[in-house]
């Protein structure tokens, strides 16, 4: 039997992005998101309007997206509840965002030049892809509260060992990328992390604990 309960959150489970942009001042933001989707060469981002990488996108035109595995959701989840812009919007603040200005070290992670734009890839992530920014959409209503990004892929860096040999094509058994669904983590159709974001978002979930061998991988 279906039921008609009004969905507040519409997170069905999309893979984690960690963009990065440049800010203002050259310097590098870094920023998880889990809005994202892949259509031949292109990729659409739905972004918060108040978030600093909107800001990025618009001025630079230019970002990398980095894909982690399911691995690295330790790093990912230490930067969930922070945010590039030096004034913390009040929303975000509520929620327990805080400003952090140098987010890979907060991370963990490490700068790895990009070959064809300027802000610098996670050396760390499997996939990273160099994108330039084709359009911006306002996206919802009555106003606009987001925008959503068509940017196209311009370079793609993948770890050897998720392709098929012989080929162009990644080898869908080995890669296992971080999902998020409904502000929690999940990898190999399991949760592998608690979640900060599903904290500060107040979501009603209770799930079991991560296994003790993904904690610390």
């Amino acid at each position: 039997m279906h039921v008609v309960p009004g969905l507040k959150v519409l997170y069905f489970g999309t893979p984690v992005v960690l963009i990065s942009s440049l800010n203002e001042d050259g310097s590098a933001n870094l920023a998880p998101m889990s809005s994202a989707w892949w259509l031949g060469q292109d990729c659409m981002l739905g972004l918060g309007n108040s978030g600093q990488t909107t800001a990025n996108l618009l001025r630079e035109r230019e970002c990398v997206l980095n894909l982690p595995s399911s691995a690295m959701v330790d790093a990912v989840d230490r930067i969930a509840l922070t945010t590039g812009k030096a004034t913390v919007p009040g929303h975000k603040a509520g929620q327990g965002y805080r400003y952090e200005p140098d987010k890979f070290a907060a991370a963990g992670l490490t700068r790895q030049a990009s070959e064809l734009v300027r802000p610098p890839r996670v050396a760390e992530c499997p996939v990273q892809l160099e994108c330039r920014l084709v359009a911006a959409h306002p996206f919802g209503s009555p106003t606009p509260y987001a925008t959503a990004f068509q940017v196209e892929v311009l370079r793609t860096h993948v770890e050897e060992d998720l392709l098929i040999p012989g080929t162009h094509h990644m080898d869908p058994l080995g890669w296992d990328p971080l999902i998020m669904k409904f502000c929690e983590f999940f990898g190999g159709g399991r949760n592998v992390h608690p979640s900060r974001l599903a904290e500060g978002w107040d979501m009603p979930h209770r799930l079991r604990p991560a296994p003790a061998s993904r904690k610390n991988t």
